[in-house]
């Protein structure tokens, strides 16, 4: 039963991978959670849907349509007031049918609800709109004063069901008690999740609004032209227009598509609680939030953010756990083409997981999680390096825990570009010295997983072009091989290394247009071995910065062609161990495609340009201007 559960879940979050078995596991790692031995509170009652298509009002007369589960015995729901569990998802509710039976045979009232617009809901939906978070708060307090209700309730979810917490927070509801928040609570998408810096994340968005559209199709027209047509072959089109694309047989779905993709300043549109959460942490709820997120996730950025700016200023605990995974890949001990080993999934995260946080913040249960450390990290690296069973990489990790971020006693070390091409801790000293290379937009370099989702493969793979990486063409050469590719690599190691923490690359560089992208990659490069003849490119973070957005996000400032400036590149934060005989390595390039719109250097308004045209880029690495990327190097595991 659960292991379906958990597959209904997750395909609704369009998580095509299948789950971790239970008895593929071994006996539980010590580090892991929820801690080995905890069972978790057992069955209590019989569960009860008391009710489906429940229409909740809200502020603006719009209803909600929500399905109710209570615990019951012998076919009648009991009389006691319990805490509520909400979960409101864009996903159909009806997919979390057997997770609500699971909740509420353990004591809880679930509520299940369609989000406004979305399949029983009225209203009309939009991918980002205000009345999300307000529709949070008003069904939050509607449920807290039901008869069945003792006026206490959590909240939890994935992805968008996340952002519907965070958005509900921002206005404080008196009844909302704590939240889970699993790889969703987006901090800001004009910084990351929608834009990314100035550029626009256009594989996710399109893949996720074709595979919206093609869900809701009502007629078997809409339905026979989205399944007719391959998302794939739309990412070359660039960039697509208004009116002049499949999206268009939905007004809806274009449309926020490409507000999103043109609306490049940031202003007030991208204010909104539904997309800024970061602009409103001052009014959000003093509750206990567990944020959750992965190394190879699309909000991880965000997810720490949230964590550490809400824990500035609240009094209630925040917590942070972070495992080697892609969007909603929690119970998967593998990313892509690498393996962490069993210890690194976690199997009951729907169920046992989430319990024993509510057991304990809704309930008041001792349980060991006030004594739970604040921050619960999945160190990658210390495996063997072998195929495993199944083909993958073999990269191997542990749980690590900490009450700081970044763990204690982290040193920032910066490691400049050389020359050479090496990557060493000394300065240049050459006066004048640089590296440039020829970027064709046409040509892109194409996205091989990283923190991506939807249909682009996120996660760890060697860095080579592949059939499975669309614009990727024979021969198939690794991403190193090309001329628009730059490397900065270190010496084989002496020892190992290991790096938690934020990412930081300082990047000196001129463009011959008055616009240009550049993107940095730290990469964890495996040896040549028998199984990985020619090594294994092991992507760790990367990032992406747009020239004109270079200083300022609330307007673009261009480039003055042949001007040296410094562009700061902020990947994502990692926790990985570069072994002795590795190399840790920096790619710079200019593009990341389909993961981010191409940037056509012309300077034209952004997805509208007619043009397209190369540019040349200049890294400098000498003693002006030392390109460098700052690694927090931490203690080794004690």
């Amino acid at each position: 039963m659960l292991r379906s559960m958990r597959l209904l879940v997750l395909a609704a979050l369009f998580v095509s991978a299948p789950p971790v078995l239970r008895a593929q596991l071994p006996a539980a790692d010590a580090s892991r959670m929820p801690p080995p031995g905890w069972v978790g509170s057992p069955k209590q009652y019989d569960a009860l849907k008391v009710a489906t298509d429940l229409m909740i009002p809200t502020r603006d007369g719009k209803r909600m349509a929500t399905d109710v589960y209570r615990p019951a015995r012998n076919g009648v729901p009991v009389a006691q007031p319990l805490p509520v569990l909400l979960n409101r998802t864009p996903y159909n509710k009806a997919a979390l049918a057997e997770l609500a039976v699971w909740y509420a045979e353990r004591g809880y009232v679930v509520a299940l609800q369609d989000t406004r617009g979305r399949y029983k809901s009225e209203g009309t939906f939009s991918k980002v709109q205000p009345a999300d978070a307000t529709d949070g708060y008003d069904v939050i307090e509607w449920l807290a004063k039901q008869p069945y209700a003792n006026g206490v309730v959590g909240m939890w979810g994935t992805s968008f069901s996340a952002h519907t917490e965070a958005g509900a927070a921002q206005y404080n509801p008196p009844s909302l008690k704590s939240m889970v928040l699993n790889m969703g609570g987006l901090a800001n998408g004009w910084d990351h999740g929608v834009r990314y810096r100035g550029t626009y994340e256009m594989g996710r968005q399109l893949t996720w609004a074709w595979s919206q559209l093609l869900a809701d199709a009502r007629t078997p027209d809409v339905k026979a032209l989205l399944t007719k047509e391959k998302v794939e072959d739309w990412y070359s089109v660039q960039p697509m227009r208004r009116g002049l694309n499949p999206l268009s047989v939905d007004s809806q779905y274009e449309g926020w598509y490409f507000d999103f993709f043109e609306h490049a300043d940031y202003d007030a549109y991208w204010k909104d609680p539904m997309l800024a959460w970061d602009e409103h942490y001052g009014e959000t709820s003093d509750i206990p939030m567990m944020h959750v997120g992965g190394w190879y996730d699309i909000f991880t950025a965000g997810t720490f953010k949230n964590f550490t700016e809400l824990r500035k200023i609240k009094k209630t605990p925040q917590r942070i756990v972070i495992g080697p995974w892609t969007h909603g890949g929690n119970n998967r001990s593998y990313a892509g083409d690498v393996a962490y080993g069993d210890s690194a999934a976690i199997p009951d995260f729907l169920t046992d997981f989430h319990l024993r946080w509510f057991d304990h913040q809704l309930k008041g249960v001792a349980n060991g999680v006030d004594k739970d450390a604040a921050v619960r990290l999945f160190v990658m690296g210390t495996g063997n390096g072998r195929k495993d069973a199944n083909g993958r990489l073999s990269h191997g990790g542990y749980w690590r825990t900490s009450d700081t971020w970044p763990v204690a006693d982290t040193r920032l070390v910066p490691y400049y570009f050389q020359a050479d091409g090496s990557l060493r801790t000394t300065k240049p000293k050459a006066l004048q010295s640089k590296t440039t290379y020829t970027f064709d937009p046409r040509h892109p370099v194409p996205t091989i997983g990283g923190g991506a989702s939807a249909r682009l493969k996120d996660g760890a793979y060697n860095q080579r072009e592949d059939p499975r990486f669309p614009p990727s063409a024979a021969p198939w050469l690794p991403l190193r091989s090309r001329a628009d590719v730059v490397v900065f690599q270190t010496e084989p190691l002496a020892e190992d290394m290991t790096v938690i923490g934020p990412i930081t690359v300082k990047l000196f560089a001129s463009a011959t247009t008055v616009d240009a992208d550049f993107t940095a990659k730290l990469v964890d490069v495996y040896p040549s071995s028998t199984d990985w003849p020619g090594g294994f490119d092991l992507n760790i973070t990367d990032a992406i910065v747009r020239g004109r957005y270079r200083a300022t996000r609330d307007h673009a400032v261009m480039l003055q062609p042949g001007r040296v400036y410094e562009f700061t590149i902020d990947p994502f934060p990692t926790a990985n161990v570069f072994k002795k005989g590795h190399r840790i390595r920096v790619d710079i390039s200019s593009s990341n495609f389909p993961r981010f719109d191409v940037n056509p250097n012309t300077g034209e308004p952004l997805g509208k340009n007619r043009r397209m045209v190369t540019t040349d880029i200049a890294i400098q690495h000498n003693a002006t201007y030392p390109s460098h990327i700052v690694l927090p190097l931490a203690p080794a595991r004690r």
